[in-house]
């Protein structure tokens, strides 16, 4: 893929597929009975989920595929990391093409660029295989490309001693999707479910399993119905994050000063923020600001649906509410804390406790139809300030009105 593209991709994606397959940690050990069980149970609920959601929201998404259910793939692991690089790979092109031509204006800049793209690989690998053990599902706004039919899995059948044990990352053929590293095109959005990570946390948890997976379904389900049901909502989250990407300052020197005085003891330090924050700009910062109030947004408003409609259609949904939040708390050791404040995660957890006190706040106030307002244009997204104070966007949305 990179030689391909002339060198221009500055990520050896392949490379980065690869080392995140190698180093991913194997999932929950499952018969093949039950893994078939599991996977075409979670294709059950993903349908069902979407009348559920659009009875409580009101919202009402539409559907892409010809059979007029949403896409969803089921996915392992590598599947997972695959679906990511292809979307991923999309949306960072803006920055790609600044460094590509940062890379060319450089004395001996080819010979670099082809080390830099192996070690960005490896990079990459590690850091999507880290992840590739804790994400229950998504919906991915930027697919990169249609997923490879199911059966021409690229990993194989791994036995146990048994002779019928399978243990993820590996799955057996014809069951999880396969989505390729396809062209970078933007395709139509897509719900991702992880098979093994949901078999994993059910058991963590001790739960009903039948009902937890129905939940996290309905918690990516309310995803999709955000961005298919408000038509503009995709181009303007891809507009911010390419706006940012576009700010990037790719002169080393700027960025190895931001790195130093984020590191330095005393006032001047950037408090030991994540990866992230500690090279933007300022003009990144302000476009971060409204990215961050947005996702709040989107995950506190899934929160509160997934947990809505819970009481009807999931029995024990107040066990696992309860269970799940006190993993969320919890978290793991100190290694993987750290890791969780480095890359971000730990904002991410942050955004879904924000985002869902904001919308509990609208509703209390205005109800459903009032909060719904929200989604009318972007000029009636919350700022990030409002996420923290649902009055306020209630006094300014309603004098809009």
């Amino acid at each position: 893929m990179t030689s391909a593209s002339g060198g221009a991709e500055m990520v050896d994606w392949n490379l980065a597929v690869a080392t995140a397959t190698r180093l991913a940690r194997p999932g929950p050990q499952v018969t093949r009975e039950e893994a078939r069980t599991v996977v075409a149970e979670l294709r059950r609920h993903a349908l069902a989920a979407e009348g559920a959601v659009r009875e409580f929201t009101g919202m009402r998404a539409s559907s892409l595929a010809a059979d007029g259910s949403a896409p969803v793939l089921v996915v392992d692991r590598p599947g997972w990391v695959r679906a990511n690089v292809a979307g991923f790979r999309t949306v960072i092109r803006p920055l790609t093409q600044k460094l590509a031509a940062r890379r060319a204006e450089t004395s001996g800049g080819a010979m670099l660029g082809l080390v830099g793209e192996k070690i960005t690989g490896v990079e990459v690998g590690a850091v999507l295989a880290l992840l590739s053990g804790k994400v229950l599902g998504q919906y991915e706004t930027f697919a990169g490309a249609a997923p490879a039919p199911a059966g021409r899995a690229a990993a194989g059948v791994h036995r146990g001693p048994d002779g019928d044990r399978t243990q993820a990352p590996d799955s057996p053929a014809g069951l999880f999707d396969q989505p390729r590293l396809g062209p970078d095109q933007p395709g139509p959005g897509r719900l991702l479910l992880v098979a093994p990570n949901i078999v994993q946390v059910e058991r963590e948890l001790d739960v009903d399993p039948h009902d937890f997976r129905l939940w996290v379904c309905l918690h990516e389900e309310t995803h999709r119905t955000q961005f298919s049901a408000v038509p503009w909502l995709r181009d303007h989250v891809q507009s911010e994050v390419q706006a940012f990407l576009a700010e990037t300052d790719v002169e080393p020197v700027a960025l190895l000063e931001r790195l130093r005085e984020a590191l330095a003891p005393g006032e001047r330090a950037g408090g030991g923020g994540t990866l992230l924050e500690v090279v933007q700009t300022p003009n990144q910062r302000e476009i971060l600001s409204r990215l961050t109030a947005v996702m709040s947004l989107l995950e506190g408003h899934a929160d509160v649906v997934m947990d809505g409609v819970g009481p009807a259609v999931v029995p024990s949904v107040g066990e696992i509410r309860e269970k799940f939040q006190r993993r969320r708390d919890r978290g793991a050791s100190r290694l993987d804390l750290m890791l969780r404040r480095l890359l971000g995660m730990d904002a991410k957890l942050r955004q879904y406790q924000d985002g869902a006190v904001f919308v509990r706040g609208v509703l209390d106030r205005i109800g459903m139809e009032g909060f719904n307002r929200v989604w009318t244009s972007p000029n009636t997204l919350p700022t990030k300030e409002e996420i923290h104070q649902p009055a306020a966007w209630v006094a300014r949305v309603g004098r809009q009105s």
